[in-house]
């Protein structure tokens, strides 16, 4: 990130109105800027056209995890509210990208069809397939939880692309051992790092055991899963490890994909999942929802001070407020590994795509309510599906994004 350009509010002031919290087992998940992201990802890959993913229903109440409490939605800086349908707006849009936040826009876009009688059809492809979709102009918005890069926004067709964040929320470490299903293995980055770099092959490694007194670990071989199509959950996952682990950074490094040095792919969370769920012996990184629904362990993390930490809402928030002095005007930003006794290190801001000029007034219309709607009044769904909702600040500075979007050259937000 260019830090004479990151942004000095205080953390105070930025986070005070994100103050959820959730009791109970791991459960709440995750997915900002200046000219350069603060770890810049690799452009992603050309990915071909994909068919919408089903998206996991909301999280159920397990024995493995209690159901999250709803965090209230930030307040508005204004009185805008979206209470209805409007003239002239267009009654569908089309998005593409990021399976990470596909749990939480199934719900938003169904929600606000009820209201509005707007269909949005969502194709949760990948965030390297919603970053081509949005540059080629084949989607009225992408969605990402990795930012662009400057070389990837200079090459979009429609011109300037505003990252807009809906959600906060985090990566996972999961896992199937039979006979430890209840059990939380605790795990360090470098520990992760190298099971992923295939120098860590069996479950009662030394490095794994030394995390996990008291636990019977199996002697069998691990087999690790990982994304295998253009993916934000994989850039925060290798964005963290390359921040903890030296050697991951020189050999793999952070991308929305990167040359695995070994394991299976699966392709969205869901995939991954899957994979996982039949597989042995297995582990894997997914949003958090993915794995509850899965019925799959779910990791604690240790964090930059030391702590062993369960990924939920006060953990991602936490990492928010860690990293307030990062978010810049562009609002691209990486809040892995940051500092706090609270801290969950693999967290992340998940954001949605627009052209600051949009050519179709009545989409420009549509778009821009819908992204006032899904960060004001939506905030409130997103509690319940595992995800932390948007600080005030980012809120306020969405907004900003959001009325300076034009169609055919107008405005296009008609604050209503």
């Amino acid at each position: 990130m260019n830090t004479n350009q990151a942004a000095t509010t205080s953390r105070r002031s930025l986070f005070a109105r994100l103050s959820a919290t959730v009791t109970g087992a791991a459960l709440l998940a995750a997915c900002g800027g200046d000219a350069e992201p603060a770890k810049a990802p690799a452009a992603p890959p050309i990915a071909a056209k994909a068919e919408p993913t089903k998206a996991p229903a909301a999280v159920p109440t397990t024995s493995a995890a209690a159901a999250p409490t709803t965090a209230p939605a930030p307040a508005s800086s204004g009185a805008v509210a979206i209470t209805g349908a409007f003239d002239g707006e267009a009654k569908t849009l089309t998005g593409a990208g990021a399976t990470f936040p596909a749990a939480l826009y199934s719900k938003y876009f169904n929600e606000y069809n009820k209201l509005t009688k707007v269909e949005v059809n969502y194709q949760s492809i990948g965030s390297g397939g919603g970053i081509k979709a949005i540059s080629d102009q084949t989607a009225d918005f992408g969605a990402t939880d990795s930012p662009m890069t400057d070389a990837q926004l200079k090459e979009a067709k429609g011109g300037e692309i505003l990252h807009i964040p809906m959600a906060l929320g985090a990566v996972v470490a999961t896992y199937n051992i039979p006979g430890l299903e209840t059990t939380k293995l605790r795990f360090t980055g470098e520990t992760l790092a190298g099971i992923f770099l295939g120098t860590i092959t069996k479950w009662n490694d030394p490095k794994i055991a030394a995390d996990n007194a008291g636990v019977k670990l199996p002697t069998e071989d691990i087999v690790s899963v990982h994304r295998s199509d253009g993916s934000g959950t994989s850039f925060v996952f290798t964005d963290y490890l390359s921040s903890v682990s030296a050697e991951w950074k020189a050999k793999v490094g952070a991308s929305t994909t990167v040359n695995w040095p070994g394991g299976v792919g699966g392709k969205g969370n869901e995939g991954v999942a899957g994979e996982v769920k039949q597989t042995p012996f297995s582990i894997g990184y997914v949003e958090l929802i993915y794995a509850v629904q899965n019925k799959l362990g779910v990791g604690l993390i240790k964090n930059k001070v030391g702590q062993f930490v369960e990924p939920n809402l006060a953990g991602v928030t936490a990492a928010a407020t860690a990293a307030a002095g990062k978010v810049a005007p562009d609002l691209r930003v990486s809040i892995v590994d940051q500092d706090g006794a609270t801290t969950y290190p693999i967290s992340s801001f998940t954001w949605i795509l627009a052209y600051k000029q949009m050519t179709d007034a009545a989409k420009a219309t549509a778009l821009t309510r819908l992204l006032w709607w899904g960060t004001h009044e939506a905030q409130k769904f997103n509690g319940d599906l595992g995800y932390a909702p948007l600080p005030a600040e980012i809120v306020s500075k969405g907004e900003a994004m959001i009325k300076s979007i034009t169609g055919a050259g107008k405005p296009a937000f008609p604050g209503k």
